[in-house]
């Protein structure tokens, strides 16, 4: 079943803000450059209760991200702008009929940040302290829960995968392996690129003629740790291709489309390039 989401492009320009709607959902997302603080000053829609995120968008190897809620993002935003460095871009959460009221964000942000530290997939260290489960009536509970599924839909949807959990796809049928040079690697291929799952074993080490060995090392250092003797990742990690997801994992240049293959031995390009 399909989703009907509209994006306006509040400046008419396509790195400027822009708000995110889903048909028939009552949440409403904006999206704010850094650069773009003195425009969103000018909307109303933004001085209510609401979730945000403050996110840099660098090719860091796991970026700082900071969950916040407030009863009024613009004054918020503004002290965030004076004392946190890392971030480049805000994204609000606001209920479109202004139905969420102090107690509910606060448990919307308790659910954010317990998420966000269990995916573990954004440097999270600038909220200095999590927040304690707010004690909310079932129904209550009930309703802000499902306000959150949408807030993790809509950061999916902008390509922000601080709440992207592989739980169904490890249900799924749509995995693939490699077990070259030691690696017992698993992996799914989808929109974002290739992600490695968390407890698979890779390479410890490189062929003589491996190009991106010192990056190699780095992303190490930050996803993995060495468990029996064997260098295991303790985070999901993506890659934008296959074929560099299969190199980190096994520490030589590969082909990703023919290295990745499901449990039936059908590689990722017979599943994904050979359909036709």
């Amino acid at each position: 079943m399909g989703e009907v989401i509209t994006t306006h492009l509040i400046e008419g320009t396509p790195n400027g803000i822009r708000s995110i709607q889903i048909s028939n959902r009552n949440i409403m997302t904006f999206v704010i450059p850094r650069a773009d603080l003195t425009k969103a000053k000018k909307l109303d829609e933004l001085k209510t209760s609401c979730l945000y995120i403050l996110f840099e968008e660098s090719s860091s190897i796991k970026p700082k991200a900071y969950i916040g809620e407030t009863d009024n993002f613009i004054d918020r935003v503004y002290e965030h702008n004076q004392k946190k460095d890392f971030w480049e871009t805000a994204v609000v959460f606001i209920s479109q009929a202004n139905s969420i009221n102090k107690t509910e964000v606060l448990y919307l942000e308790y659910l954010a940040i317990e998420k966000g530290l269990k995916i573990n997939r954004f440097d999270l260290s600038e909220n200095k302290q999590k927040p304690k489960k707010p004690n909310v009536q079932r129904h209550i509970k009930d309703s802000v829960e499902g306000f959150f599924r949408d807030v993790i839909y809509v950061t999916d949807f902008i390509n922000l995968p601080i709440f992207k959990d592989s739980v169904n796809i490890k249900k799924s049928n749509k995995l693939f392996y490699t077990n070259y040079r030691s690696s017992e690697a698993i992996g799914y291929y989808d929109g974002s690129g290739f992600t490695i799952l968390k407890d698979s074993i890779i390479s410890k080490d490189t062929v003589p003629s491996f190009g991106w060995k010192t990056k190699r090392e780095k992303i190490i250092e930050q996803t993995a740790k060495t468990v029996d003797n064997k260098l295991v990742l303790t985070q999901d990690y993506t890659f934008k291709s296959p074929s560099t997801a299969a190199d980190f994992c096994i520490g030589s240049s590969n082909n990703g489309w023919l290295v990745w293959k499901n449990k039936e031995g059908k590689t990722l390009d017979e599943i994904y390039r050979q359909q036709e």
